[in-house]
């Protein structure tokens, strides 16, 4: 079968949602400033894996906040276990990614007001 199963579909939604909970409740201080948004997660077929998308706006903090993200892996796969427990057997390995999207509707309204 192609694709993403419905199980993994329905755990990357939960993992999204709470990992979204799990940044928001930090505040914006704790990036920076930066507004900081899960804008997708992918799993792995195995579940064992989690990809986080993140999207931080303005884009000129993202390099601060990805450090900040992975440097904090551990604290987050933690607060995600203690919210996923009943659901999952295994809390997934987080690694977190930068959505560029953000940037490129950043880049389009720059061009735009010229």
């Amino acid at each position: 079968m192609e694709g993403e199963s419905t199980r993994q579909l329905k755990v990357a939604r939960e993992i999204q949602k709470d990992m979204a909970e799990i940044i928001r409740g930090k505040g914006m201080a704790a990036y920076d400033g930066a507004l900081v948004t899960v804008s997708g997660v992918k799993v792995s077929p195995d579940l064992s894996v989690a990809k986080v998308y993140v999207s931080i706006f303005p884009s000129a903090k993202a390099d601060a906040v990805m450090k900040n993200l992975n440097e904090n892996v551990r604290t987050y796969r933690g607060e995600l276990g203690a919210k996923v427990a009943k659901q999952l057997r295994i809390v997934p390995e987080l690694v977190f990614y930068l959505d560029s999207s953000l940037d490129y509707v950043e880049h389009i309204e720059e061009l735009l007001k010229k």
